[in-house]
């Protein structure tokens, strides 16, 4: 298989939009906040082109307004603030990086690369923003537009930075000897802060195998919907089990009576003591509609009902003592359940993790109901 780092980033977040991405080949247009986002790396890589002079803040801030695209906004408050946004993140960078001092190795640097052996070869290809060489070996450099900012923990561990550096091993195998010094960064322009890490070669062959699972999955046809926070600038809505029964206004079904059926649920949920009757009967309806329509969530005029199931786990206690008492972390747990093994899973070895996850084994399923109503979630 031939896949991007963007294209399994998508599936590790929705593996149902990488099916209409990927496979389906649906286009949907580009959001603001990507158009944003190309329009900056673009601006940066300007700033940063070999040169005998570099281009002045005044130069960048120049090419930035030339090139920005107006067309994706459709409110003039929005866009004026996205433009005062890019222009002070520009500015910001100027105050603290001097693009004459840089010693730019390559920029967009494009990468394929080979991971798993026999008939089990794939290739992963991307895009390197940017490979610095420094004083003591090189720095590899990726720009984020983010309005948030992580922990330096998941700079540390970022999939992404594992496998440009990876790419960037397999341009220069011989710097594989100076592993420890090699740098991968993560620089966020709103924030003007840039978090660096460094790698082991045991951290990249643990990258491997993680790319080889999900790449796995992907073969095996597991495209199920997953609700996560980057829902709100996905095009797919539309089509998606989770979202499309929002877009009641395009279907040719009539959905009058679930409307009313949604309305009631909600105004229920605060009479729960005394409604429980009339709550278990809508349930009914809206399930059985929701198996009706193939949808997870159904949209009312004041609120959205979506449908869980739910698992509870057990763990074979055999098998996580076997693993456990090498580490001397057996006593750490003073029962077998989640919430112990959770508490000391961040200092476990990846393997160790790994083998916890195979002992764990469905107990119980259930199905449930959340309402969403004036930004509450009530279970």
């Amino acid at each position: 298989m031939r896949i991007s780092y963007s294209a399994l980033e998508t599936y590790k977040t929705c593996p149902l939009k990488y099916k209409f991405q990927e496979v389906d080949k649906i286009k949907t247009p580009k959001s603001k906040e990507a158009v944003f986002g190309t329009i900056m790396h673009s601006t940066l890589n300007f700033i940063h082109t070999p040169s005998m002079l570099p281009p002045t803040l005044e130069q960048a801030l120049d090419y930035f307004s030339r090139n920005w695209n107006s067309e994706v906004f459709e409110v003039e408050l929005e866009e004026r603030a996205a433009f005062s946004q890019g222009v002070s993140m520009i500015q910001d960078y100027y105050r603290k990086n001097d693009p004459a001092k840089s010693n730019i190795v390559d920029l967009e640097s494009r990468f394929q690369i080979e991971i798993g052996e026999d008939e089990n070869k794939h290739v992963v290809s991307g895009i390197i923003d940017r490979i610095d060489k420094t004083e003591e070996s090189y720095e590899i450099i990726d720009y984020k537009t983010t309005k948030k900012m992580p922990s330096q923990e998941k700079v540390d561990n970022d999939l992404q930075l594992s496998i440009y550096l990876q790419a960037f091993l397999n341009r220069y195998p011989k710097e594989i000897e100076n592993i420890d010094k090699l740098k991968v960064s993560l620089y966020f322009l709103k924030h003007g802060v840039k978090l660096t890490a460094t790698r082991t070669p045991e951290q990249l062959e643990k990258i491997k195998n993680l790319f080889l699972d999900v790449i796995k999955q992907i073969e095996e046809g597991k495209f199920y919907a997953q609700v996560n926070p980057l829902c709100d600038w996905c095009g797919y809505q539309n089509i998606c089990p989770m979202w499309k029964h929002k877009f009641k206004e395009k279907r040719k079904l009539d959905t009058e009576e679930v409307n009313e059926a949604v309305k009631k649920y909600i105004e229920s949920k605060s009479q729960i003591n005394t409604l429980k009757s009339q709550l278990s009967n809508l349930e009914s309806q809206i399930s059985e509609y929701m198996d009706q329509e193939g949808v997870e969530r159904v949209f009312g005029e004041n609120g959205i009902i979506a449908r869980t199931l739910r698992k509870t786990y057990k763990y074979n206690e055999k098998k996580i003592r076997e693993i456990l008492e090498p580490l001397d972390k057996w006593e750490d747990v003073l029962k077998v359940d989640g919430i112990a093994l959770k508490n000391i899973l961040g200092v476990l070895p990846f393997d160790a993790r790994k083998e916890i996850e195979k002992a764990k084994v469905v107990d119980k399923e259930s199905k449930s109901f959340s309402v969403k109503k004036n930004n509450n979630i009530e279970e």
